[in-house]
């Protein structure tokens, strides 16, 4: 053995046998507030209402990432930044995080601490926890959890229904600023509550199924520019396969009232739905509207099966 090829064993050897194994650098705590920073200011201005938020080098969601590291930066380099001179900027970078997360509430605080300090983000740090603020208080409308919520349908679909109005409203005036893709987003949410509760709730009025069916087509439209679309699409699926089964649970297919025509159109608008997502490569509901069309062509099988065996 050479004396090169000797001293590499040796320091493998060396290196097999000397302490704990470092961890994984991609999770320690960032050394550099703007490196974060950094980070951040480059995808604020993303439209996460069209596409999903992006991922950071680790996979993870960039603001929950990033509002991490600064949690970590802060626990592990407390004495270093001790005298508070980045407080206003881990402080306003934290806001910018938790608003994309939707923690308005906690992201106007943040803001709020930003402000404190005079400087150059002190306007904008105001300006931002103010519309945190009123995206909170909107986001109040209509929430089961918020104080004198109503217990009544109709109630809760007009406070729904108000929070969408007033969403709107922001949304308008904040055209040109990554706060109008944050209300879109926050438009959808209420507009997907209004049309899970109007589903959740159908069996309570004659026309229940009618109402539901309405509110999550027109959710599929008003939505179809969202990252989300695909996802009501298969929301507006699933119900037509559930009115299906239902169909054939209180009409079977070997009685006379079953109506063919009427159980064929349940059939075709789900079917349809299903492959219009199944059939869209690179889609990450494309297996799970797959392997939903394969189960519902399977239970219309059955359908014929009991309708045409003698």
């Amino acid at each position: 053995m050479t004396r090169r090829a000797a001293w590499l064993v040796g320091l493998a050897l060396a290196a097999g046998c000397g302490g704990a194994a470092q961890p994984d650098p991609r999770y320690r705590p960032t050394e550099s507030v703007l490196e974060v920073v950094a980070v951040l200011h480059r995808h604020v201005p993303d439209d996460t209402y069209r596409f999903p938020p992006a991922q950071d080098y680790t996979g993870r969601n960039v603001y929950r990432a990033s509002l991490l590291r600064l949690e970590n930066l802060e626990r592990a380099y407390a004495p270093a930044l001790g005298g508070g001179v980045l407080d206003d900027v881990i402080a306003f970078a934290k806001g910018r995080a938790l608003e994309r997360l939707r923690g308005f509430e906690l992201a106007a605080t943040s803001y709020r601490r930003a402000a404190e300090r005079q400087g150059e983000l002190q306007e904008e740090a105001l300006r931002s926890a103010a519309l945190c603020d009123a995206l909170a208080q909107a986001n109040r409308l209509g929430s089961e959890d918020s104080p004198g919520a109503p217990a009544d349908l109709t109630a809760r679909l007009a406070t729904l229904d108000a929070r969408m109005a007033e969403l709107a409203a922001f949304e308008g005036q904040l055209q040109g600023s990554h706060y109008a893709a944050v209300t879109r987003e926050e438009i959808e949410h209420a507009q997907v509550a209004r049309a899970q509760l109007i589903v959740a709730t159908r069996p309570l009025s004659p026309d229940g199924d009618l109402r539901a069916l309405a509110s999550l087509q027109r959710l599929v439209v008003d939505q179809r520019d969202s990252k989300n679309a695909n996802a009501h699409l298969l929301a507006l699926a699933d119900l037509y396969a559930e009115l299906a089964h239902e169909y054939v649970d209180a009409n079977p297919p070997a009685s006379l009232g079953f109506d063919p025509p009427r159980f064929e159109e349940l059939v075709d608008a789900a079917a349809r739905l299903y492959e219009s997502v199944a059939n869209q490569d690179g889609a990450p509901e494309k297996i799970e509207a797959g392997q939903k069309l394969e189960a519902f062509l399977a239970f219309t099988l059955r359908v014929d099966r009991d309708r045409f065996t003698p």
